[in-house]
């Protein structure tokens, strides 16, 4: 028998695949070639609204080559999520400038290509909303039909004859009455910008949709399979039997790649081919351009608080600019009714969120799901608040911070078992080496060097944001050697579900690893159903189903060997790849025995070939109330949070990290090195929307910056100097019924980065920033405007 660890919890184990991606051998759809395949390439609207006259696709179907033109006329499909208002391709009039007015399908790329250029659009301009102010105006409508859009109703609330795409609130106590209680009312107002999700692998499809009937396959760089073809059947007016999405390896997400994208289009292309397999990929400008981004988003913070530094009172209006469509955009909004204030009790509270359509590319999920923006603003408020009250900034928020008895802004009650916001804040504190803020003299001391150092740190909290009705499934087979083959319907996009699940199963088992596969590709008509993959929820919910799946096999085979052995299967055990009786060990089946059922000397067989499957759904959830936000919409809370020690050249407005703490309530870490590519991963990623990224817009709304010169993600020149991840586990302590306790953390690691750095920057220099990112061009405006 193999030798294997006491246990697989905890053990840092490489991915399953490495060695396939580092070798090459890994398939991604960007890869495949099906029999039979032609290429297409889509014409983007250089207006960001306005009607379409006329298409004179002549010259494009005259091209030798080119096999098939559509426009919007001949795809009279919608799609969406929760708010269903996006055309598959424009018709009668464009959003934003980038958006699809007519697509090529050709025998290669390069025909596809040129015959896009054959394609005159001719369009009358409308006026354009190019930001929140205008859009609330509502002089100009994105969507006259907005009222008439099919949304999930009680969850999202459209407003007629507005650009609301959503108005989601939350309302807790009398604010009125905390208002005039409190002895200071602060005031604040934040921003951020659109940021791209920027995979490795961009946006890449190939449908195949079969001329004589409805049926569609599909190969898709997709997170959320099942989605997919639940959305794309929807779309098309078909049943969901019909279609067959199939997910290999994937490049990367980041939440850009949930829902539905390019399918929908790919499958109508290759109807117009009379069903020939149709390959659309993005170039990393059409990236830019066509697809989804994070919204970008103004937060207004209105607080009352007392002298000792007890807030009692808050008004938060969170406006998210989700651009030319809100499908997703109005879940990521929705968002903040429950955690839009970070983790504070906060007694009296109204906070609206509002989801607002404008003429610029569209938005989507993003790692974080709406709580980088939500939380730059909220913890960038309590350090300007802390200034104010002349209080440090760590005694502040250990007054407010969230603890058991404590109820959320949405009335959840927190027990001992939701998480420690307070360990992760002292646990930071105590590794940054925070003493306090620094002194006049001591900042101007260090101005006159050039090189000016300050420290700062922020909260942060996430619940997985998924429907009451979320769940997820795993089937289990055992194969005649022994070895385990597992498959499940979530798509690992580099987080390591695949591994995770692995070690899961192995635990459960108690063989090794190496015995344990997770079928890599999934596909829709083979795989058992998930949800999404996205909400940091998979290690929750996903090693639940496992641990069940596994949990049955092991009675299942408890079943024939209590039969075999004679005893009753409440009187067997199992480990080391065998079943035996508890007080009499050598009385034993291996597995490998018990496989394919178990065969007598006699010929008699019992038992059969051992396959189980697990489930999970996410119990207890509730949507919030539709006027107040209260109710229990996060099904596991994680808390973590950021110290930041920075160094400022004063007169290029460079920043230099020179060390970030990170510390998560995680409950338990079920592969540290796992997690720690998470953080680390999150922690750069978090850097690059508060130092670089961010999109530009000109006075036509056209995006200025859909190239990596303009556009810049970071780099290795950009990693901190050093990196300290902390992780806090009571796993027997931890929220619901994690497995083994473990809470999720794949978004986390990114969440209140900026908002560390924003207050370290004022530690360094004096200076609230309140508009991201912060580059050095606008570091050392600031600094020049501050020395005036």
């Amino acid at each position: 028998m193999n030798k294997q660890p006491l246990s697989h919890i905890g053990q840092g184990y490489d991915r399953k695949e490495a060695q396939e991606k580092v070798t090459g051998q890994a398939i991604y759809v960007h890869d495949m070639e099906v029999p039979g395949m032609l290429y297409a390439k889509a014409l983007l609207s250089p207006k960001a609204h306005a009607k379409i006259v006329s298409i004179d696709t002549s010259k494009a179907k005259a091209l030798k080559g080119v096999k098939a033109v559509v426009t919007g006329e001949d795809a009279p499909y919608t799609v969406g999520l929760y708010m269903v208002d996006k055309k598959v391709m424009a018709r009668e009039k464009v959003r934003y400038q980038g958006e699809i007015v007519a697509a090529v399908v050709a025998e290669s790329e390069a025909i596809a290509e040129e015959a896009v250029t054959l394609i005159d659009v001719a369009y009358e301009d409308l006026p354009i909303v190019h930001n929140l102010d205008e859009a609330l105006e509502a002089k100009v409508l994105v969507h006259e039909e907005l009222h008439t859009y099919e949304h999930m109703k009680g969850v999202f609330f459209p407003q007629k004859g507005s650009n609301i795409a959503s108005w989601n609130k939350t309302k807790k106590g009398d604010i009125k009455k905390g208002f005039e209680a409190a002895d200071y009312i602060f005031e604040d107002e934040f921003n951020v910008p659109a940021v791209a999700h920027v995979p490795m692998e961009t946006h890449v499809t190939i449908a195949q949709a079969d001329p004589y009937s409805n049926k569609v396959k599909i190969w898709s760089s997709a997170q959320s399979p099942f989605a997919v073809r639940q959305l794309l059947a929807k779309s098309l007016g078909i049943a969901k039997s019909d279609v067959n999405v199939v997910v290999p390896y994937i490049g990367g997400g980041f939440g850009g790649k949930a829902g539905v994208h390019l399918e929908p289009l790919a499958s109508v292309l290759s109807k117009a081919v009379k069903g020939r397999p149709v390959k659309l990929k993005m170039t990393r400008e059409e990236e830019f351009n066509i697809l989804p981004t994070r919204a970008g988003m103004r937060a207004r913070f209105k607080t009352g608080i007392n002298k000792d530094g007890k807030i009692v009172a808050m008004e938060v209006y969170h406006d998210w600019d989700s651009g030319a469509y809100a499908d997703y955009g109005v879940n990521v909004g929705k968002t903040a009714v429950y955690s839009g204030a970070g983790p504070y009790e906060i007694p009296n509270i109204e906070l609206h969120s509002r989801t607002i359509y404008t003429n610029k590319v569209f938005s989507t999920a993003y790692r974080g799901f709406g709580h980088l923006e939500t939380h730059w603003a909220a913890e960038r408020h309590m350090d300007i608040m802390a200034q104010k009250l002349g209080i440090d900034p760590y005694e502040l928020r250990m007054k407010n911070l969230l603890r058991p008895g404590s109820t959320t802004i949405s009335g959840e009650l927190v027990y001992p078992t939701t998480g420690d916001p307070i360990a992760c804040l002292d646990a930071v504190k105590k590794e940054l080496g925070w003493t306090g803020r620094k002194t006049e003299e001591e900042k101007q001391r260090e101005f006159k060097t050039g090189k000016v150092r300050g420290k700062g740190f922020a909260m942060l909290q996430k619940a997985p944001a998924m429907p009451s009705y979320t769940s997820t499934s795993a089937i289990m087979q055992m194969d005649e050697d022994g070895h385990i083959k597992i498959m499940i319907g979530a798509v690992d996009m580099g987080q390591g579900a695949n591994t995770i699940m692995a070690q899961v199963a192995a635990e459960e088992l108690k063989i090794p690893i190496e015995n344990v596969e997770v079928v890599w590709n999934v596909e829709t008509d083979k795989h058992p159903y998930d949800w999404n993959t996205v909400a940091s929820k998979y290690t929750f919910m996903g090693g639940n189903a496992v641990r069940k799946a596994a949990k049955k096999m092991i009675e299942q085979m408890k079943e024939v060997a209590g039969q075999v052995l004679r005893c009753h299967p409440d009187e067997l055990t199992h480990g080391d790849g065998y079943i035996y009786h508890v007080h009499q060990t050598h009385r034993k089946l291996s597995y490998i025995d018990l496989s394919m059922g178990y065969s007598y000397e006699n010929g008699n067989g019992i038992g059969g070939p051992l396959i189980a499957h697990g489930t999970y759904m996410a119990s207890g959830l509730s949507n919030p109330d539709p006027e107040t936000g209260q109710g229990r919409p996060g099904l596991v809370w994680t808390f973590g949070a950021h110290g930041i020690d920075l160094e400022v050249d004063v007169e290029t407005g460079d920043i230099t990290i020179l060390k970030i703490v990170s510390a998560f309530d995680i409950g338990k870490v079920i592969n540290k090195k796992l997690v720690d590519g998470q953080v680390l991963g999150g922690i750069v990623q978090g850097i690059g929307s508060a130092l670089i990224e961010g999109y530009k817009f000109d006075e036509d709304a056209r995006l200025l910056n859909p190239y990596f010169g303009d556009n810049r993600i970071p780099s290795a020149k950009d990693i901190p100097l050093e990196m300290v991840p902390i992780y806090i586990e009571e796993p027997e302590t931890a929220q619901v019924d994690g497995p083994y306790g473990a809470r999720g953390i794949g978004e986390h690691p990114m969440i209140s980065v900026p908002s560390a750095i924003g207050n370290a920057l004022y530690e360094a220099l004096g200076i609230n920033f309140t508009k991201l990112p912060l580059t050095p061009e606008n570091v050392a405006l600031a600094i020049n405007e501050s020395t005036k």
